[in-house]
């Protein structure tokens, strides 16, 4: 468990150039393509981080302003995703868990049932989510072992077919993302865009951001649309002039800079990516191998950007009037755009029908929230979480996202009548 956390504490822009060095050495790449390679990557992860540290700390304090301006009182917490890994990381499965997945990738590569092998380390804290749920409700380590596997398989599987999407729209080539709160509701997103494509008058309506452009010239910019979308989240916060402007200006750097940065990480990937399918055609002829990576690489795309933006006040306004909903969205309301991937891609990025999807998405995602809450809290004591001021029960934004582990939690809750 120690050299476990040693390996966590670094980061993802330490351990990813780790591991994809090794990986690189492993598919016969020279130490100095394989190390610069994996430098690369990690330089593309901390200007990523960078990027989104400057979207949480303007959306944050703008979000809070939102909530309070708005009068929203209720009674369970969102206390955000770094809660939800932090009580994962606390529970006693972690060690198993890792070993599970990593066996259970391995045997699925070898025996050509997944294509993706995900090395986004970091974040098997989901599968370790979906297990905690599964063994804080039943008290069984065994049975939230198995929910933890069996939600690494899924995920695996739906990161498979949705690779194609991701790498055409996206030009992540080579690439999968198998990040729970992502790729769950892929199916859902490509279901809604299938029946959106079917409603005479809304399947006519394209708003993708290259139509906004070639419709608005320079206001249609990606840098542009920054601007409008934060100087109007700004003014929804109560914002005087001088900070419509400031959040104005850092959407716009977040949309104008974040894809440079995803492309400094595919110039680390692509070699590491090349060398793979060589090395595998000569060993397996015709295997076709993806790079599992976060999540966080679709987040710059304009399109999941404007989107995110957009449905920030759209969910605070469904907090407030959907019945039985008692999440109050707070903390993880500065990371939506990474919620909106699945309900943009689909269309290929029509806004106008990523904001339908979206809110759809957002529906769910609130109730799956409020119905995990219980249990959230109650692990979120045994890993002595320091609640907020006046929080007796606690929940996540993220934690509602995790689709399948909540499907499998679900299940196993109603066959043990628990």
């Amino acid at each position: 468990m120690q050299f476990i956390q040693f390996i966590l504490d670094l980061g993802p822009t330490v351990m990813m150039p780790i591991i994809v060095t090794i990986l690189g050495l492993l598919f016969r790449q020279k130490f100095s393509k394989a190390f610069r390679a994996g430098l690369t990557i990690g330089i593309g992860f901390a200007g990523i981080n960078l990027v989104m540290g400057l979207l949480v700390s303007n959306l944050g304090p703008a979000t809070a302003a939102m909530v309070e301006r708005w009068g929203l009182t209720l009674d369970v917490m969102d206390v955000g995703w770094p809660i939800s890994a932090s009580i994962s990381f606390g529970t006693s499965i972690v060690p198993a868990v890792f070993g599970i997945c990593i066996a259970i990738n391995f045997i699925m590569l070898a025996m050509n049932w997944t294509k993706t092998m995900d090395v986004d380390l970091w974040n098997y804290w989901h599968f370790i989510f979906a297990g905690a749920l599964v063994q804080y409700l039943t008290g069984s380590v065994a049975l939230g072992l198995a929910a933890a596997g069996l939600s690494f398989i899924i995920i695996l599987k739906f990161a498979d077919l949705s690779a194609p999407l991701v790498q055409d729209f996206f030009g992540l080539p080579g690439v999968s993302l198998p990040h729970t709160e992502t790729v769950s509701w892929a199916p859902l997103g490509i279901i809604i865009n299938k029946i959106l494509d079917k409603i005479p008058g809304i399947n006519k309506i394209q708003l993708d951001t290259d139509a906004i452009q070639k419709k608005f010239g320079l206001f249609g910019e990606p840098m542009l649309m920054g601007i409008i979308l934060g100087a109007g989240i700004g003014a929804l916060a109560g914002y005087g002039a001088q900070g419509i402007i400031q959040l104005g200006i850092s959407m716009s750097a977040v949309m104008f800079i974040m894809p440079r940065m995803v492309r400094i990480l595919m110039e680390g990937l692509l070699p590491l990516s090349e060398s793979a399918r060589e090395f595998l055609q000569k060993k397996f002829p015709g295997k076709e191998v993806y790079v599992g990576l976060d999540a966080a690489l679709a987040v710059g795309h304009p399109a999941v950007l404007a989107t995110g933006l957009v449905m920030i006040p759209i969910t605070l306004l469904l907090a407030a009037i959907l019945p039985g909903n008692r999440l109050l969205p707070f903390t993880d309301l500065a990371i939506m755009p990474i919620f909106m991937i699945w309900a943009v891609l689909p269309s290929k990025g029509n806004v106008f029908r990523g904001i339908i999807t979206g809110t759809i998405f957002m529906i769910a995602i609130l109730y799956i929230a409020t119905d995990i809450a219980e249990v959230s809290t109650i692990m979120g004591h045994a890993a002595k979480f320091n609640f907020p001021e006046g929080a007796t029960t606690i929940s996540s934004i993220d934690g509602g996202a995790h689709l399948v582990p909540y499907l499998i939690y679900k299940i196993v809750q109603f066959f043990t009548g628990i």
